[in-house]
């Protein structure tokens, strides 16, 4: 049996996350700041599958209970699959956002879930095998559609995956970042945002069902709301295109004259 480790794991996505794997089997070490919720959800979980559950209690925005998970990762029972699903948004333009939230969430979506998966990687390929997942955003790909930091903070997790996967996929560690795009979770509470003035959203069982499906296909990205992946393929294969050229030792030649 293999334990899966997820963050924020107390609600929304990482707390679907944590019922859907538990139903498949897996023992699970939920992580998140809120612990009656988070034991209320061991103890359902423990009575509902018959699996271990253990439950940390951090904020991965304070470096001291980060060090707290750090440890877990790399200790025994081992960790199989990483769910990197902790993060939280800012609402708000990049001028009048005050530096010390800016602070906060850099390193809650940005330095936790890059420190994690260092945790995690070295028994991963030591053994051949594990899962990490990562969810990014599709604001990732759409960074002039969200104002401040957020969808940099999302950009950051989705090169993340794609590069940590270049490194580690032929090792037999498989990396998925997941871009959900609006879904019903308490980010938008929480960030001071109103959920009901955003159209067309994802409920979040419907979310994490397709980003499951997208795991047992092993794709690197899942982007669930995307009808036709020949869309993602395109991108994909624009990307190439572009990449093509970086080689050139000569600036190009709309380059060479300012007129």
């Amino acid at each position: 049996m293999s334990t899966a480790l997820i963050t924020g794991a107390s609600s929304g996505i990482g707390a679907i996350y944590a019922r859907r794997l538990a139903a498949r089997g897996h023992d699970l070490v939920l992580v998140a700041r809120a612990t009656d919720r988070l034991n209320a959800l061991a103890s359902e979980l423990c009575d509902a599958h018959g699996i271990s559950v253990e439950v940390i209690t951090a904020d991965l925005t304070d470096s001291i209970q980060l060090d707290s998970v750090l440890k877990r990762l790399r200790s025994a029972p081992v960790i199989d699959i990483l769910v990197n699903n902790a993060g939280a948004a800012l609402v708000g333009d990049f001028a009048s956002a005050e530096p010390d939230k800016m602070q906060t969430l850099l390193r809650l979506n940005v330095i936790a879930p890059t420190l994690l998966a260092s945790a995690v990687i070295d028994n991963m390929l030591a053994r051949g095998n594990g899962s990490i997942i990562n969810i990014a955003s599709v604001l990732a790909l759409l960074p002039e559609y969200s104002h401040g930091i957020y969808a940099a903070t999302k950009a950051y997790v989705l090169t993340l995956s794609q590069s940590l996967a270049a490194e580690v996929s032929a090792k037999g560690v498989y990396v998925q970042a997941v871009l959900p795009a609006a879904t019903r979770t308490e980010i938008y509470e929480r960030a001071g945002g109103d959920i009901s003035k955003v159209p067309d959203v994802m409920e979040v069982e419907a979310l994490v069902d397709a980003a499951l499906v997208g795991f047992d296909r092993r794709e690197l990205v899942t982007i669930p709301p995307v009808p036709e992946v020949a869309a993602w393929e395109a991108f994909e294969q624009a990307r190439s295109v572009l990449a093509s050229g970086f080689s050139n030792s000569e600036p190009a030649e709309r380059y060479r004259s300012s007129v």
